[in-house]
């Protein structure tokens, strides 16, 4: 901060402030020196602006403020965003007038900034003043030989008529200061004691400004705050609840593609059931598979035995075991199916649940929360703008 404080002061000495070289900080600016360099960098800036504003601040506190209400509506009018009024230069602190400073210097000419760190001698002054008023000759209109001499006379007698009234209403002003000093002479201790109380009064009024200033200020800081925690708490909402729906159609689209394929299964061995033979109920006929699969191992046996002495009995154990794998195969087929079929049963009462949970609804529902939510950041957002 404090190499920005020199660029910055060097910058301000080049624009004509008188600004002692042991000033090394925005912090040891004081008040007239304040005033005379935003008066220095708006007469370069905007002579119009400028010229008409002394850069003396003069003793009377009623035309202190209205020269800092001035120089506020000035800066305001060459783009300052930042908060300024009479306030900022006669009750200024640092952070503020630094602000305001390096605004003005950066609205500059290129060749004030270029020449920044370079020390403000009087033939830089010079040259930046020649500098000047030859772009001022170019930008204005080409007049004949003849008339040359009149204009520039004009132009003179313009320049010292400006500085003559300028002069006379710094002395009338300081005449009739003078005045009212020889008046106060008779009665010079009862005068100064009211001057002190005048002065006492004024004091504890600035003190009671800068109390009420600070007493509305605090208020506004913390809804500012308030308002800036709140916008971020909702748009961390508005994030969460945007996810919430991504999920939820993600998870719709799973169980409607899910619900797809299980239908097609379904369907698919609905008609493989519809070919199978229906002559015996399902319930008896598992039951006596399940007597022939209990009893195998002793029929193995028998069979063996007759087998070996029996060509037929010998046939009639490879049709029981071609019978045994079909019913192998059948049972197979029958838990296949009976699985589908479980599973068609969860995925119906899963579609019924879903349906029940009003899930379309619910999801119409999170979008207006949504919007709702959009909007009320908007609005939140605009009065922090205006906060």
């Amino acid at each position: 901060m404090e190499e920005v404080d020199r660029i910055l002061l060097n910058s301000l000495r080049q624009s004509g402030a008188d600004i002692a070289e042991d000033v090394e900080s925005v912090r040891q600016l004081t008040t007239e020196l304040i005033v005379e360099c935003v008066v220095r960098c708006l007469r370069i800036l905007n002579p119009a602006l400028g010229n008409g504003v002394s850069h003396l601040l003069p003793p009377g506190m009623s035309a202190r403020f209205r020269i800092g209400m001035c120089l506020a509506q000035a800066c305001q009018e060459l783009g300052y965003q930042g908060e300024i009024g009479y306030q900022t230069f006669l009750y200024s602190n640092e952070p503020e007038i630094r602000r305001l400073l390096m605004f003005l210097v950066e609205k500059l000419p290129r060749d004030s900034a270029d020449t920044a760190d370079q020390p403000a001698e009087k033939s830089v002054l010079l040259q930046r003043l020649i500098a000047t008023k030859i772009k001022q000759q170019l930008a204005s209109a080409w007049l004949p030989p003849a008339l040359r001499t009149t204009s520039l006379l004009n132009t003179q007698a313009e320049e010292e008529t400006r500085d003559r009234e300028l002069s006379a209403e710094e002395k009338q002003q300081l005449l009739h200061i003078r005045k009212r000093a020889l008046d106060l002479l008779p009665d010079a201790e009862g005068n100064l004691s009211k001057l002190q109380a005048v002065m006492e009064a004024s004091a504890q009024r600035l003190v009671s400004l800068a109390g009420q200033w600070e007493k509305h200020r605090v208020p506004l800081i913390a809804e500012h705050r308030r308002l800036k925690q709140q916008l971020d708490s909702h748009e961390l909402e508005s994030s969460r609840r945007l996810m919430e729906i991504k999920e939820f159609h993600e998870k719709i689209k799973t169980s409607a593609e899910e619900a797809k394929r299980k239908e097609n299964v379904h369907r698919q061995l609905v008609l493989e059931l519809e070919h199978l033979s229906r002559g015996v109920g399902r319930a008896a006929y598992t039951q006596r598979i399940l007597e022939i699969v209990s009893n195998i191992s002793k029929q193995k046996e028998e069979i063996t035995k007759d087998a070996k002495r029996d060509e037929a009995v010998r046939k009639a154990y490879k049709y029981l075991a071609a019978l045994h794998e079909n019913c192998s195969q059948l049972i197979e087929t029958i838990e296949d199916t009976g699985t589908i079929l479980r599973e068609v049963r969860d995925l119906e009462e899963l579609i019924d649940l879903e349906t029940g949970k009003k899930t379309l609804i619910n999801l119409e529902k999170i979008l207006e929360d949504h919007r709702a939510i959009r909007q009320e950041n908007a609005g939140l957002a605009g009065r922090l703008r205006e906060a």
